[in-house]
């Protein structure tokens, strides 16, 4: 769709302005663009922006994330061999590398990863008015209702948060459901993850682990502080990394889980009496990045 994508656009009216003029919109690069991944899928969302950018026909600076230090490698290895070398660059390294990076100007900034770090992103481009793409997290909110399939809704609500251990932006982050739906989800919830990991997450060779110490430290920690009830899981073993699936009900809104996104295998239940209380607890958080509804009413 190169072809496309790159042809004059003539706009169907003229204006008082362009009345007698011959007007056309001429897509251009914007020049070098520098490309920040994540270490959760350090392949896809590196590779997918960079696309993007030699499509539109943009040099790229490219920093793979140091935290998926493997993959890390891997591409300041390979790409370089198969892309012209003058026009892509990848760079290495930390916190650091990137910092200095960012003193330098570049026409456009694409950056996967947290909101704290987006901020940070946001406010270095602003030395040059340079446009970004910031594609951040946020706490994606589920809604369950009675009008369902419960077996169906908890196999896909699970499905999705257990997924490389929750690591995942649009991971679903909590739940939202009446007391009577709540008891039936956690019935079903148990009997589906024995399913699911043949009765052992930890044996499992589909179930993940965190991706490093300092991220452990930091689910463990969100458990040690919840002041909700522990109902399935909540084992945890440091060497390996290890959280198993873990649902948390009789929590509130000022709850450490209800602070941050969890980006691990952690699964709030938060109790509301109606839709519109489900809502208004959404209303008052922060923007989510999506959000998923199980319910059959319209």
């Amino acid at each position: 769709h190169i072809r496309n994508y790159i042809k004059p656009r003539y706009p169907e009216k003229k204006t008082l302005a362009t009345f007698l003029d011959s007007c056309y919109i001429k897509p251009e690069p914007y020049g070098v663009v520098l490309i920040f991944s994540a270490w959760n899928y350090p392949v896809q969302l590196l590779l997918c922006p960079l696309v993007g950018a030699i499509t539109a026909g943009n040099c790229a600076i490219i920093k793979p994330s140091e935290i998926a230090s493997n993959i890390e490698k891997l591409i300041a290895e390979l790409l370089p061999r198969y892309l012209d070398r003058e026009c892509y660059h990848v760079i290495t390294g930390g916190p650091e590398e990137a910092t200095r990076m960012l003193e330098e100007r570049f026409d456009l900034i694409f950056f996967t990863g947290s909101t704290s770090i987006g901020k940070l992103i946001y406010k270095s481009a602003s030395k040059y008015l340079t446009p970004v793409v910031l594609e951040l997290g946020g706490k994606s909110p589920v809604y369950m209702d009675d009008s369902i399939n419960m077996e169906v809704a908890v196999r896909r609500l699970l499905w999705g948060k257990c997924m490389n251990s929750g690591q995942i932006c649009i991971a679903p982050d909590y739940l939202l459901c009446t007391k009577e739906v709540k008891e039936k989800f956690i019935n079903v919830a148990n009997k589906v993850l024995k399913e699911f990991f043949d009765g052992d997450a930890k044996k499992s060779e589909s179930f993940a682990r965190i991706i490093n110490d300092k991220n452990f430290d930091r689910l463990q920690n969100l458990l040690n502080s919840t002041n909700g009830k522990i109902v399935i899981g909540g084992d945890t073993d440091k060497e390996t990394r290890y959280i198993s699936p873990t649902i948390v009900t009789d929590l509130i809104s000022s709850d450490a889980l209800m602070k941050e996104e969890i980006f691990g295998p952690i699964l709030p239940v938060v109790t509301i009496d109606s839709v519109e209380e489900a809502i208004e607890f959404i209303k008052r958080g922060e923007k989510p990045l999506t959000m998923y509804l199980f319910t059959n009413k319209k």
